[in-house]
């Protein structure tokens, strides 16, 4: 195949899959340069826009991308006409892109119809270049996928497939049970669990924390998910024994303050938040101060979370498994 100066890939990515990746590819390997242009209307839940921007950048961050939002872009339907979609490619490729496309790559039958289209337009010829139409490499479409996304997760690349895991955050006072409760959700759910870091950096310092280190360890904690979300044994969910709103906690109590960044990581999302009751004997493992401490944390907790954005876990282990799974499913079915 000889060498393009630009190629343009046009796709939906609704997920973006492997085998769009695959056209994407093939697309960099004889180009020198990349324009991917992703619109779609209406727009597919879970694959909005701000995501969709996000898997291209990190999967193809040496490309040009142009990721078109309906709320700010007048979109023509996704059911319009090959003409109409034609002519607004060509217009959005004029407003954006300052250099002639030289070829266009797809995997669908659209490609020749429209390479002639744009080669008309813009007044210099553009070659199509198929990409495994038979799909015989990756046997996958958007639809399939948005249908079955964790079945079939093998067609999507780990950073894509990540923000579709959901996070299970669980909070609690010191010896609240939630490193025992994380360990035994990630068992029963079939996957992974981060554990809390803030312990492992108190026993690397022996104790002496300066203010500096509960930055460091929210950072690390966050770190430390975002890892775990490309992790393949990660499935569906991903659960995180706390979050940086306990180290915000911690920070208020022993420096009287909290670094501002420190306050944004703290506003971490997270798909469901458990607060662990107290209702467990309090362990002193060296480390913690003491059931009236816990106490305090717990209430700190409650009054920083929104009501109805937790739920209160309590009794014994297995009680607290069947709780938490009780509520995912409710959200599943009920969705807030």
């Amino acid at each position: 195949m000889r060498r393009f100066s630009t190629g343009l890939v046009v796709g939906k990515f609704a997920p973006l899959h492997l085998g769009h990746e695959r056209v994407i590819q093939t697309a960099l390997d004889h180009c020198d340069h990349v324009v991917l242009l992703s619109y779609s209307r209406p727009e597919f839940p879970g694959c909005e826009p701000r995501r969709r921007t996000a898997w291209l950048a990190a999967r193809f961050p040496q490309t040009i991308r142009i990721v078109l939002d309906s709320a700010t872009e007048a979109l023509p339907a996704n059911d319009e006409s090959d003409d109409t979609h034609r002519a607004f490619c060509a217009s959005i490729l004029q407003r954006y892109v300052n250099r002639p496309i030289d070829a266009i790559f797809t995997s669908e039958g659209y490609g020749p119809g429209f390479a002639a289209d744009l080669a008309r337009r813009q007044g210099a010829p553009v070659a199509h270049v198929p990409v495994d139409p038979p799909r015989d490499e990756y046997p996958v479409s958007g639809t399939q996928l948005r249908a079955n996304l964790h079945e079939m997760r093998h067609f999507l690349a780990p950073e894509v497939y990540g923000t579709f895991v959901e996070r299970i955050a669980l909070l609690g006072g010191e010896s609240t049970g939630k490193s025992t409760l994380a360990a035994a959700l990630a068992d029963e759910l079939g996957t992974t669990y981060v554990a809390e870091y803030g312990r492992e950096r108190w026993l690397e310092k022996n104790g002496e924390l300066a203010f500096e280190d509960l930055l460091a360890i929210a950072e690390e904690q966050i770190r430390r998910e975002e890892a775990a979300l490309l992790d393949r044994a990660t499935d569906r969910f991903l659960v995180c024994d706390t979050t940086p709103l306990t180290t915000l906690f911690y920070s208020h109590e022993w420096f009287g303050r909290a670094d501002d960044r420190l306050i944004d990581l703290a506003r971490r999302h997270y798909h469901h938040i458990f607060l662990c009751a107290d209702d467990v004997p309090f362990f002193q493992d060296g480390t913690r101060a003491d059931s009236a401490f816990r106490m305090k944390g717990q209430e700190w907790y409650r009054n920083q979370l929104e009501i109805g954005s937790y739920r209160d876990v309590s009794g014994g282990l297995e009680i607290r498994v069947a709780q938490v799974l009780a509520a995912i499913e409710a959200r599943r079915i009920h969705p807030r």
